[in-house]
């Protein structure tokens, strides 16, 4: 599958106060998100932001709620976004995209089961590997072969930032291959 920015969703799932300190390599996982974030809005793709019990886990992390609007941020109990009717609504009203990148934490729980959840409802699913995060790196480690094997795409933030730009040469190329280098 080749990510195109007009059929593409960004889901950008559990970046969290209370729950971020806890994860390894947390500092490069946020920038790879602010990255997405950054590419989608240039790019007009459309961003939800997922936030699981945020009154006891908090709200998204500064750094990345400062690229959202609260209109593109749904709180969730299920850890499945798919499950959560909220978000699925949501994700739902931005039909007829069918393509959804998904990045956060943790990568064998929220976001695991919210990319398997999108792909059995039919969506064509690709998880930004180095935009998620564990507790315990063999958690992370094992969630992209589940997934692949469960016929979700791995994907690397810069594989997702090409592909939405499809081409060299544009005033989008110049801007966000500088968040790449």
């Amino acid at each position: 599958m080749l990510l195109e920015a007009d059929r593409s969703l960004l889901l950008v799932v559990d970046v969290q106060a209370r729950l971020l300190p806890a994860m390894a390599e947390r500092e490069p996982v946020v920038r790879r998100c602010a990255t997405l974030m950054t590419a989608a809005r240039r790019l007009g793709v459309p961003i939800l932001v997922s936030e699981q019990y945020p009154k006891g886990l908090g709200a998204t992390v500064p750094e990345l709620a400062a690229l959202a609007s609260p209109a593109e941020t749904v709180a969730k109990l299920a850890f499945s976004g798919a499950a959560e009717p909220a978000l699925a609504a949501r994700i739902d009203a931005l039909a007829p995209r069918r393509q959804a990148v998904v990045c956060g934490i943790e990568a064998h729980v929220c976001v695991l089961q919210t990319a398997l959840g999108l792909a059995a409802r039919g969506f064509d699913v690709a998880v930004a590997i180095d935009a998620t995060s564990s507790r315990k790196p063999e958690d992370r480690d094992v969630a992209p072969r589940r997934l692949a094997a469960a016929g979700v795409t791995p994907v690397t933030t810069e594989m997702v930032v090409f592909e939405w730009l499809a081409r060299a040469g544009t005033p989008a190329f110049r801007e966000l291959s500088a968040l790449i280098r």
